[in-house]
């Protein structure tokens, strides 16, 4: 599924973005003015095989050579699956004695209250596999017993008889003092030579015990998998005589360089999702939207996303693998920095089936790429969503993935009888309807919890939709949540891969440093920016100059005894005379944003500093896609001519209407059609439905905008 140059079109100095997802892998080239797509299935049991197939194809097709790459951009789900499946390496965790089950009791919580069966999450070290030692440091960072180094020798030998991989070292307030970290990391790699440690100073030197040791033993767990993966795909890309750096998407939307993704690999859990923002933040400024919600839909899920001023809601928590897969709680919780999510278990190939009280369900369980929907012709046998899409008249079966995946209507058709219609006893049109519409209310429904949670509102906002999926669900989702414009960007449907191109290099540097408002120690509080900042450099520093990159820096505050805090920006990246009114003003304005009033005369507290070193982003400019360029290029007015005229199912109405299908890629600039219309894309379709319109904006994004009440009804 590529788009490639026209002849004599191949520039050098090209950069990839390469993005692994559950069921597709991603590719986006861009060379000099031009952009290049490229889209196949992801291969889970090895997947640096489909990344490099992809590339050799997409060299061979554009006639870019493989010295001509500049940098190669890359996210994986590889390190998400493999805690999710629970398949990374033998790990162990050594603790401070009396915390041997911190990272299973947690936060004595339940993710459903009202279950009396409800399950917690396994940790991903057993109790056996977990040691102690004795040693303590304070909460000042004073060392109240020395750390007993003469117990490492048996600990050695106990990890060495249990054929540990890899070790996480966490000690109780290693966040205000490494040394004892430091300490047995260095004796036990000395003594261990092949083994894997992550401390948990180095990981996330945060407050909170469970969260910390539980991101240590993620960043252990998945440490060995990702260096090997990482050393196979460099090897392999230089077998193809690519030497670009290679750097990887992160959680938080920047990217690194590879020994620190080796270091860190827990970093890279949401890669993919934060491409996927990052690109609807840069669409959203380059059409001078200020609020808007961003709908990523792939093979397995829907990701939702508040962008506001052209920047992704930012968070510093995360949690994965969970249990109730899409029910807070149920996880293992991390505290990374991340893009602020909401994800469900809608996508493509979920799978669709009526439960034991006669309702539809579709997801969270997929049918990934392998065996994949049923009207793949891969052996897959149930229901899912594409299989939905496919008989409803959506998708063309011949011009699927740009024709290299040709879909077969009879195997959905069946699959949609069998699971759905049968059991409910109606005929197959209303099973495609009911499929879909479930989908729908679930994603609509998980857009309003979402703004509840962040203090903000759907209302007003423009919806930008990506991925391989979203577009079929745009128009729709738009009409449940009283959306009025709909954005489909050009390259849509890999839209993550687009996205890592947007990324800048950067790192955030954090620790946590609990004290009053009023107490703060400036002096001390601009000592620590300043380590913080040397340690952001270190790792930013080796992709990019330090002078040209720039500094943000943020604190967590509260009112003391809250249990949760914001992350407050300052406009300076150190503390002065008027610290403490400038602290106290951001607060406020944040909280009274989030919550809508402020607790008067409550004592405010700060709990950590984090500062962010990056380069400056990269601005891309709307390149054409493929041999989109020539339309693009050229505003037009003509009516652009329909490839076919097919009766598809429409969901607002519940019934089939004639609906004419256009292909994207004929559609120039100042096109504008009126719906009920499909628009074929290379790697996705968008759906337009009778209350809507879409014309072609000058840089070839498909604008979608719901017609008046009067108009419809005209």
């Amino acid at each position: 599924m590529s788009q490639f140059a026209e002849s004599g079109a191949s520039s050098r100095h090209a950069r990839l973005g390469v993005d692994i997802g559950g069921t597709f892998t991603d590719f986006v080239l861009e060379a000099g003015e031009r952009r290049h797509t490229h889209k196949r299935l992801t291969t889970p049991d090895a997947p640096e095989r489909a990344v490099l197939e992809g590339i050799a194809h997409l060299l061979h097709e554009t006639g870019i050579a493989a010295g001509d790459l500049d940098t190669i951009i890359h996210g994986t789900t590889l390190a998400t699956n493999a805690v999710i499946e629970r398949r990374g390496a033998r790990t162990a965790l050594l603790t401070t004695e009396g915390f041997r089950d911190v990272i299973e009791t947690g936060f004595e919580a339940r993710a459903d209250h009202y279950d009396l069966r409800v399950r917690q999450p396994t940790p991903l070290i057993h109790r056996d596999l977990r040691f102690t030692i004795a040693g303590r440091m304070s909460a000042q960072g004073e060392e109240l017993q020395a750390l007993d180094m003469d117990a490492l020798e048996d600990i050695a030998r106990s990890l060495d008889a249990h054929e540990i991989e890899s070790l996480a070292i966490g000690f109780m307030h290693s966040y205000r003092d490494s040394r004892h970290e430091q300490q047995a990391g260095q004796w036990l790699a000395a003594r261990l030579p092949g083994l894997s440690i992550s401390l948990s100073s180095d990981v996330s030197p945060e407050v909170r015990e469970f969260e910390r040791f539980s991101t240590t033993a993620v960043n252990a767990y998945v440490r060995p998998l990702m260096h090997s993966y990482l050393t196979r795909l460099a090897a392999a890309l230089a077998s193809l005589s690519i030497h670009a750096p290679l750097l990887l998407m992160t959680s938080d939307g920047s990217l690194c360089d590879v020994d620190t993704a080796r270091r860190l690999p827990v970093r890279l859990l949401e890669s993919g999702p934060a491409g996927g923002a990052l690109m609807a933040a840069h669409v959203s400024k380059s059409l001078g939207l200020s609020q808007v919600l961003s709908l990523d839909i792939g093979g397995t899920t829907a990701k939702l996303c508040f962008i506001d001023e052209g920047r992704p809601h930012m968070s510093r928590s995360l949690e994965v693998a969970r249990l109730y897969r899409f029910k807070p709680g149920s996880g293992i919780p991390l505290r990374i920095p991340v893009v602020e999510l909401c994800e469900i278990g809608a996508g493509g190939g979920s799978i669709a089936r009526v439960d034991t009280l006669g309702r539809v369900q579709v997801g969270p369980v997929s049918a990934g790429s392998v065996p994949g929907p049923a009207c793949y012709g891969q052996g897959g046998e149930r229901a899912t969503l594409t299989d939905a899409h496919l008989f409803a008249g959506r998708l063309d079966p011949a011009w699927f993935a740009a024709g290299t995946l040709a879909l077969d209507a009879d195997a959905a058709r069946r699959a949609l009888e069998s699971d759905i219609a049968a059991p409910l006893r109606i005929d197959a049109d209303a099973a495609s309807y009911a499929v879909a519409e479930i989908a729908d209310e679930a994603m609509a429904c998980a857009a309003r919890e979402h703004a509840i949670e962040l203090g903000k509102s759907v209302a007003g906002r423009t919806l930008i939709a990506f991925g391989g999926s979203a577009p079929l669900h745009a128009a729709r989702l738009a009409e449940k949540l009283g959306i009025d414009r709909v954005v489909i960007p050009t390259a849509a449907g890999v839209g993550s891969a687009f996205g890592f191109l947007l990324a800048p290099v950067a790192f955030d540097a954090v620790r946590s440093r609990i004290e009053p408002l009023m107490q703060v120690d400036v002096d001390a509080v601009n000592a620590l920016l300043a380590t913080l900042e040397a340690e952001a450099a270190l790792i930013v520093g080796k992709v990019v100059p330090r002078d040209s990159c720039s500094i943000e820096v943020t604190v967590s505050m509260r009112y003391r005894g809250q249990g949760h805090e914001l992350q407050v920006a300052l406009p300076a990246a150190r503390l002065d005379a008027d610290a403490h009114a400038i602290l106290r003003e951001r607060f406020e304005a944040v909280y009274l944003a989030r919550f809508g009033r402020l607790v008067p005369r409550a004592p405010i507290e700060m709990l950590g500093w984090s500062v962010r070193l990056s380069a400056p982003p990269r601005d891309l400019r709307a390149a054409p896609v493929g041999h989109a360029a020539a339309s693009v290029a050229a505003a037009t007015t003509a009516e652009p001519i329909p490839t076919a005229e097919r009766r598809v199912l429409d969901q607002s109405r519940r019934e089939r209407v004639t609906s004419r299908f256009y292909r994207r890629d004929q559609l120039a600039a100042g096109a504008f059609v009126c719906g009920p219309v499909v628009i074929v894309d290379r790697e996705t379709t968008v759906v337009v439905p009778p209350n809507f319109d879409a014309r072609v904006d000058r840089s070839g994004h498909l604008l979608l905008e719901r017609r008046t009440p009067l108009k419809e009804n005209a």
